[in-house]
């Protein structure tokens, strides 16, 4: 890695980070939450191993990936430098894909089918580790999102539960881009509604934690809705398009 580069990249992470954790402290404030309840995901997609790495040395220690192989190839770089930050899977994930993120995940965010998640129990135990999964749920609707709807999350996490090498933690939701301040909300709330409605069916009820909702542009209605974890892109790391188009 460049580390010319990471410290010239540090006094920015370390200026937006900052500011996302207010934001994040005000709408605990006026939720009546504890700021420290929330999970700060920092989604590195696009931007190279430096960008991410200049994130944790300021203090972020879960990074989110979109892809298995950014996630793979940033692990892979991070840790020769020895940072070793939680590793998010949130993106769609293929299951010709599962065998080369088994064991190296914090949290699985997007298991959005059964036959996925039986591919995940399948490398689990092969690797003889335990997963740490969220079941995907298309609470808005919408064709273009993944996931289970709403009435489909029960029967799925029955069979889910019956399968070895996996513990569900939660439940992850996208809502969408909102057309105006506060639109997303209500698909928050209805998320959380039927995160709380799972707790007394799910069999492990303690480890039925987590919330995972919100990005940049909603993760303070997100929190004020009950996210226990958020995923933020744009806010931290700065416009993927524009990195893109200038690299």
């Amino acid at each position: 890695m460049d580390n010319e580069l990471i410290n010239c990249l540090r006094p920015g992470f370390a200026e937006r980070i900052s500011k996302v954790r207010e934001n994040i402290s005000d709408a605990c404030s006026a939720a009546g939450r504890n700021k420290d309840e929330i999970t700060l995901i920092g989604v590195s997609k696009v931007f190279p191993a430096e960008y991410a790495a200049a994130a944790v040395m300021e203090g972020l220690i879960d990074l989110g990936e979109n892809k298995v192989q950014d996630l793979t190839a940033k692990i892979d770089t991070l840790a020769e430098a020895g940072i070793a930050p939680n590793w998010h899977m949130i993106g769609t994930l293929q299951k010709n894909k599962v065998k080369y993120i088994a064991g190296k995940t914090s949290l699985i965010h997007s298991v959005n089918t059964l036959e996925l998640a039986a591919e995940i129990s399948k490398r689990s135990v092969c690797n003889n580790v335990i997963t740490n999964i969220l079941i995907q749920a298309n609470v808005s609707g919408e064709e273009s999102k993944h996931g289970f709807a709403p009435e489909e999350v029960k029967g799925a996490i029955e069979q889910i539960a019956a399968m070895d090498g996996i513990k569900l933690c939660g439940i992850m939701t996208m809502a969408p881009i909102q057309t105006y301040e506060g639109e997303a909300r209500g698909v928050f709330a209805s998320t959380y509604e039927l995160f709380e409605s799972l707790k007394t069916f799910v069999p492990d009820s303690e480890a039925w934690k987590v919330l995972s909702m919100g990005m940049s542009q909603d993760y303070r209605y997100a929190i004020m809705e009950g996210a226990t974890h958020i995923r933020v892109g744009t806010a931290i790391f700065g416009d993927r398009k524009a990195y893109t188009e200038s690299h």
